[in-house]
């Protein structure tokens, strides 16, 4: 069984420029192709998505498409920059839009799994932050479900541009994708009940 990955790159940037966390959350989908998953990248900040806490906020609101695509697929991978210490204000406006799944059940039984990049320490808090909001409107969270990457506090670098990737963000993307296409094919061959 071929399972469906959607990236939600939450950088604060616009196509076509460079996006840190979007290489991220593609190195993360190369890595889930050996384990059958197919993805696809969906760069937020491209698309008019209005704020609210609803499924569909209105006319010109871009999210019914992209929660269409969302629940399509098997493993969600939030892909945020950190500012501030926190995921960024387009990964917050997208779990502000999930919190209309809290009592649907629509994202049952779908795997949730993070990629942070960032020029400041605080990836462990914004993994921590994210996949909670991901948990409370349904996701399961497999072991090891983060990868990230954070250059020098205050640093210049971004992880676009650093050269040689470290060997332990590239360990945490393979288990990352190992866990979460294990857990999603067990979730899609037996659903909750």
């Amino acid at each position: 069984m071929t399972l469906r990955a959607l990236v939600l790159s939450c950088s604060l940037r616009r196509s076509p420029s460079p996006s840190s966390s979007e290489l991220l959350g593609r190195e993360v989908l190369t890595v889930l192709a050996d384990h059958d998953v197919d993805g696809t990248v969906i760069r937020v900040a491209d698309h008019d998505v209005h704020f609210g806490v609803s499924a569909d906020e209105g006319p010109g609101d871009a999210w019914p498409a992209i929660r269409a695509r969302l629940l399509d697929a098997h493993i969600l991978v939030m892909a945020t920059p950190i500012w501030m210490g926190q995921p960024s204000s387009v990964c917050k406006m997208v779990l502000e839009r999930l919190d209309a799944e809290l009592t649907t059940g629509t994202m049952r039984g779908k795997v949730a799994t993070v990629a942070v990049v960032g020029n400041e320490d605080g990836a462990h808090h914004v993994t921590a932050e994210v996949l909670q909001a991901l948990n409370d409107v349904g996701f399961t969270i497999p072991a090891a479900a983060s990868t990230y990457w954070v250059g020098e506090a205050m640093g210049k670098v971004d992880y676009k541009d650093a050269g040689p990737k470290p060997d332990t963000t590239a360990a945490a993307t393979l288990t990352l994708a190992a866990n979460a296409a294990h857990l999603a094919r067990l979730l899609a061959s037996s659903p909750y009940q």
